[in-house]
């Protein structure tokens, strides 16, 4: 547009310039009054110069004017008066001097326009960047954006390069002392001319030899306006170590200028941002260096922003992922598979979690999980409500009493929290439920959560019927449990709400119906149902957490399960130790027979002397060697160090160091100590 605007100032120029001339040789034959006439036309060349022309034009223009009017009307013209002649030179002289002062003012005024100009179309691609720049907590997306607001309102190409520790979430490394300074491509943006061979792709490590302009702007930490005056140094400022792009054109077939501004936030280095012109004529002076360090201390605010937000995102990850399970224990009762979605982002993370915890008595209790809130709040609270779960279910707790005693939990979690942070979780909601494999029997309570998906082994799928009682910590209704009988080989889903509210492909369907079917449809493993359910349920990436417990139920063989009616009578504890030897035998386990003895002796001893009848000494057979006493008393043993003088008061003891783990549990009928004997 410049040079257009030049070339139509330059034809003025010189037509102007003919015009005088043409006009000085027709007043040389010219008539008296034709002379006058003519001289009056001389004053139109410079007002029109004036008008339309440069000030040095101008005064060209004029100076023919008034040299001709001279010459004209000095001596080759001697048939006019000399009044005349002076009158007429002295107007021509004013018209020129008239048009010289115009010619001033007007290229003054519109040079304060063209500076106005400026200055509005700068401060409006400052606003673009503080709006364009930085609209997600992405780090690569913000660099690009700031590529993006340079290119072609400022600069004809635009890179940023980051230290790859920065991608990372991580604090930037300090700068090396001396040797070239290693980044990484972030973002590129050209105009739309051929690119220059030196900006390759994103992605690529990029090494700043120490004297190139950017290097040197790195270690100083302020922006550096320079000219690019070779190829070699194109490749310097554009920190190139592969070597030209084949088929790219060269930088630098116009005289290009760049500007390298340092990414500094908070005191500290992040990268580096570099501009350069070389399709424009103008190149970058003070002014664009200035709105350059602007726009670049912008964007690295932003920059550091999103490594802020990487580093919470990957911490917050990281908590969950240490606050979940790690393996799930191997159990004859159920084979389990899960799964754990986390949401996108840090503000949308939630407490999702799950857990199958090993009971007495070879059951299983499922848990599954969700903490009112998000963050990092939402994941320490559910952490703390998970290792409470485990804490209460090894007292071998009914799901009901169990939920109950979580919701006094909470309460203290809850108030121990800031009152100023209502980012906090506020509650939660809980699913738990214990599967026995002798008795088929599956008790479930929940507490505000989505009831579970219970698939049969003809593939029958439906939500299993349980009260929902209030969510933790909000108090109210006590919590109602369900009693049902599960066939062998059914299989138990347990998930949290985001499965049901994340967005799905068929959106228009309800999703329980969506669930169920995914859930009877048959597949080779609980692993690939567990894909199944989310290909058919998510449609792109979940907006809340996302946790899936799936549990196909076993039966322990009536071969694995021995039962033995006692009677209330001291001589009965050799009956009963003469049952147990008898079916160890049967089962091979003859090894054990001798830590048996032992347990059945003290257990049984003990339901006789303190409990009251009827007694039941029950063998299970899975991994380990699992005895049991029941009885209808609800006065539990503690475990107790003896006197020396004292004769009792060591079976417990005994029991404790020959058996892999003890305990009691307590029924509607009573209580049942259980021993676990290690194979």
């Amino acid at each position: 547009m410049s040079s257009v605007r030049h070339g139509g100032k330059m034809g003025v120029f010189v037509v102007l310039l003919v015009f005088v001339v043409l006009l000085t040789l027709a007043q040389v034959p010219a008539s008296h009054h034709g002379v006058i006439r003519l001289g009056g036309f001389s004053v139109l060349a410079p007002l029109v110069a004036s008008a339309l022309l440069s000030f040095r034009q101008t005064l060209v223009i004029c100076g023919a004017t008034l040299v001709g009017i001279f010459i004209v009307y000095g001596g080759i013209v001697d048939h006019l008066p000399a009044g005349q002649r002076i009158v007429t030179i002295t107007l021509v002289a004013a018209a020129t001097s008239v048009s010289i002062l115009v010619s001033r003012i007007r290229l003054d005024r519109e040079e304060r326009i063209r500076r106005l100009m400026f200055a509005r179309d700068r401060l409006t691609l400052l606003t673009d960047a503080g709006v364009r720049v930085g609209s997600t907590l992405d780090t690569a997306r913000t660099a690009q954006e700031l590529a993006d607001v340079a290119v072609p309102r400022f600069a004809d190409l635009a890179v940023v390069d980051l230290f790859d520790t920065v991608l990372h979430g991580d604090e930037p490394p300090p700068l090396p002392e001396s040797g070239p300074i290693t980044l990484r491509r972030v973002a590129r943006s050209t105009a739309g001319h051929p690119e220059p061979e030196t900006a390759w792709e994103p992605g690529e490590l990029n090494a700043y030899p120490p004297d190139s302009v950017p290097g040197r702007s790195l270690a100083l930490g302020r922006p550096i306006r320079a000219g690019i005056d070779s190829r070699s140094d194109a490749a310097g400022w554009l920190g190139t170590t592969a070597g030209p792009r084949p088929g790219a054109r060269a930088l630098g077939h116009r005289p290009p200028s760049g500007i390298a501004v340092p990414l500094r936030a908070r005191g500290v280095t992040l990268g580096v941002a570099v501009f350069v012109r070389d399709a424009r004529p103008d190149p970058f002076d003070d002014d664009d260096l200035l709105l350059a360090e602007e726009i670049g201390a912008r964007a690295a605010v932003c920059v550091d922003n999103a490594r802020r937000y990487s580093r919470e995102h990957r911490t917050s990850l990281k908590l969950q992922q240490s606050l979940l399970p790690k393996r799930l224990p191997d159990l004859a009762a159920v084979e389990t598979a899960t799964r754990y979605l986390p949401a996108g982002s840090v503000s949308e993370m939630g407490g999702d979690w799950f857990d199958v915890i090993r009971l007495s008595g070879s059951r299983v209790g499922l848990v599954v999980g969700d903490v009112l809130g998000h963050g990092l709040q939402a994941s320490a609270t559910m952490g703390r409500l998970r290792s409470a779960v485990r804490t209460l279910a090894d007292m071998d707790l009914a799901p009901d009493e169990l939920l109950t005693h979580l919701d006094d939990v909470l309460g203290p979690l809850r108030a121990e929290s800031d009152e100023g942070d209502t980012a906090g979780a506020t509650g939660a909601t809980c699913l738990y439920a214990i599967y026995d494999p002798v008795s088929l029997t599956c008790t479930v309570a929940r507490a505000g959560h989505p009831a579970p998906v219970l698939v049969l082994p003809d593939g029958s799928a439906d939500f299993v019927d349980v009260p929902e009682g209030p969510p933790l910590g909000t108090g109210g209704l006590p919590f109602e449990a369900t009693e049902l009988r599960i066939p062998e080989n059914s299989l138990l889903a347990l998930y949290t709400n985001g499965l049901l509210s994340a967005p799905r492909k068929n959106d228009g369907h309800d999703p329980r119906d969506a669930l169920r079917s995914a859930l009877a449809h048959p597949h080779a493993s609980l692993d690939a149902t567990c894909e199944a359910v989310l290909r058919a349920m998510l449609d792109g990436g979940p907006a809340d957490d996302i946790a899936l417990l799936l549990a196909r139920t076993h039966a322990l063989d009536a071969a694995q399960v021995a039962t033995w009616e006692v009677s209330a009578d001291p001589r009965a504890v050799g009956s009963a130790r003469e049952f147990a030897i008898g079916r160890l035998e049967a089962w091979g386990l003859t090894d054990a027979a001798f830590t048996l003895e032992l347990v059945v002796s003290e257990l049984v001893t003990n339901a006789i002397r303190y409990g009251n009848g009827p007694i039941q000494l029950r063998l299970i057979r899975e991994d380990t060697l699992i005895c049991e006493v029941s009885d209808r008393s609800s006065v539990s043993p503690h475990l107790r160090r003896a006197r020396g003088d004292e004769e009792n008061g060591r079976g417990l003891f005994i029991i404790a160091q020959l058996t892999e783990r003890w305990g009691t549990r307590y029924t509607r009928a009573g209580k049942t100590i259980w021993a676990e004997i290690p194979l």
